[in-house]
Order: structure tokens, then C-alpha cells, then sequence
């Protein structure tokens, strides 16, 4: 059965505002990842909640505009990865959380939007490139060892939320109309 819902709740929108959620809900525990399984650099991973209002901005902006949410949020993922890039370095795998970011320009949008799509998925891909080749030094002298725990701890968070975003996104239609199948 398919029923109708309200306009700017559709399911596309719904997903971006759960995936969105998370991230926010997470924030705050990263740098207890950090103080804890590290043990150095907590002062600087706080840095990471910087972010945050950002994120929030995405929840109610979709109350307005679907799009717009839509496309902010692989587009604040990806400037918050490369900022999160600058503080750690590309020893740390925050690169990794490019992945997410296209997943998320690749089922984000709707066959009429399908440019945006492909914009922002080159854009990020692109960026992407530039933060590798170019990478910044981290802000922290983190060490070796260091920078191998920040490493598996962000690799189990790209996998976490590469496997949230499948789970969540799974059986939305894209193909314009506002449905949830029941």
C-alpha cells in the first residue's frame, strides 16, 4: 500500500533529517573517543564541535526546504571532513568520511535534481582529491601510535555510518513523488 504524506516531509528528506541527527548526537562523543583511546589531544578534538550548529541548521532548514536540506547536508559533511582533516591530519582517516559524503550526494536527490546530483558528487570527489594531495599538518603533533588509534577509531565510524546511511536510504523511491510504502 502507498500513501500520500505532506509536502516537505518526504522520504528523501526524512532520512537526510535522521542521518543528520546522528551526526549531531555523535559529535559530543568524539572527543571522549579521542581522551580516552588516545589519551592526548582531548582540548583539540573539541574542536570537532564546531560543526555542530551547522548540522543543526540542516533539521531546520528542511522544515522550509526539502532541497536545500537535502543538498547541505553532503555539502556541510564534506567542509566539516576537511576541516576535521586540518586538525588531525591525513594520518588520522578522517579523509575516509568523504565516502559517506557522496553516498549521501549520490541518494539524496530526486531523477529531476539529477544535475545537482552529479554537481556535488564531482565537487566533493574533487575536493577530495585536493585535501589528499595537498593534505594539511595536523594542528596536534599526534604520534605514530596516536594517529593509528585515531585511524581505527574513524574507520569504525565511516563503516558505521556508511552502514546507517544503506539501512536508512534503502527502499526510498526517487522518483519525485512524496510516498512511503506501508
Amino acid at each position: 500500500m502507498v500513501r500520500k504524506i505532506e509536502p516537505n516531509s518526504d522520504a528523501l528528506t526524512q532520512a537526510t533529517v535522521t542521518i543528520t541527527w546522528v551526526i549531531i548526537l555523535n559529535k559530543p562523543f568524539y572527543p571522549l573517543y579521542v581522551w580516552w583511546l588516545v589519551g592526548d589531544g582531548y582540548s583539540t578534538a573539541i574542536l570537532a564541535l564546531l560543526a555542530v550548529p551547522f548540522f543543526f541548521a540542516i533539521i531546520l532548514t528542511a522544515k522550509s526546504n526539502s532541497f536545500a536540506a537535502r543538498l547541505a547536508l553532503p555539502v556541510i559533511g564534506t567542509f566539516d571532513t576537511i576541516f576535521e582533516t586540518a586538525v588531525f591530519g591525513k594520518g588520522s582517516g578522517t579523509l575516509l568520511f568523504f565516502a559517506p559524503c557522496i553516498a549521501l550526494a549520490a541518494l539524496s536527490f530526486c531523477p529531476h535534481e539529477k544535475r545537482y546530483q552529479q554537481i556535488t558528487v564531482c565537487i566533493i570527489f574533487f575536493l577530495f582529491a585536493v585535501v589528499w594531495w595537498l593534505g594539511p599538518t595536523p594542528s596536534y603533533p599526534w604520534t605514530a601510535d596516536q594517529l593509528n588509534t585515531l585511524l581505527n577509531i574513524n574507520v569504525l565510524a565511516v563503516a558505521g555510518l556508511m552502514a546507517l546511511i544503506g539501512l536508512r536510504y534503502a527502499g526510498i523511491h526517487r522518483d519525485g513523488q512524496n510516498h512511503i510504502r506501508e
